[in-house]
């Protein structure tokens, strides 16, 4: 039973700049140079929800646009928000294509992987400054390691030619845990 409107009140980065220096508080200039290149105006070719959207010049307000104001907050409480009708089939079959996906199962396995092995080296007493760099190294080696089984490249076929008889996505995760530990050693025995 919600509805949604937006004002965008358009106004030119110089007169925003001028407007900010006389503020009792003014934020740096860089701050509102970086939230006028972030901020969009409303678009409602490229985004239907946008359709209850009023676009005003900030610098001339007049009371033709309270009327618009008023018009725009009344068309938006008149016509509330639908809620989406969830499509319950259609979830679970998407959730069976992703349980059933290799590569999503790669990468909840990885997080474990790395999430275990962060702790361990928590526990080994990992200074706190080069857990992040560990963190970054080990979610790197990740990275790696999906965007190769996506593209199908065996990342390590001596494993799997030395476990022939092994699951090859098992040598692989096996082989992603070794390195894995390999890098969380070069930080414990420093």
């Amino acid at each position: 039973s919600l509805s949604f409107c937006q004002v965008f009140l358009e106004c030119p980065l110089e007169c925003c700049l001028q407007r900010n220096r006389l503020r009792s508080h003014p934020l740096p200039d860089q701050t509102i140079c970086l939230m006028a290149t972030k901020i969009e105006k409303p678009d409602l070719k490229k985004n239907a929800w946008e359709r209850n959207s009023l676009v005003l010049k900030s610098f001339d307000c007049t009371s033709e646009d309270n009327e618009q104001i008023i018009s725009l907050l009344a068309t938006a409480l008149e016509n509330p928000v639908k809620q989406n009708e969830e499509n319950t089939e259609q979830k679970e079959a998407d959730r069976a294509i992703c349980a059933a996906s290799t590569a999503h199962q790669a990468d909840q396995t990885c997080r474990r992987i790395i999430s275990q092995t962060m702790k361990e080296a928590k526990d080994k007493n990992v200074l706190p400054s080069e857990m992040k760099s560990l963190a970054e190294e080990l979610n790197k080696l990740k990275a790696q390691f999906l965007e190769d089984l996506r593209q199908g490249n065996n990342l390590r076929n001596q494993v799997c030619i030395q476990n022939e008889y092994s699951d090859p996505a098992t040598s692989e995760m096996s082989s992603f845990q070794k390195e894995a530990t390999n890098v969380v050693n070069k930080y414990i025995l420093k």
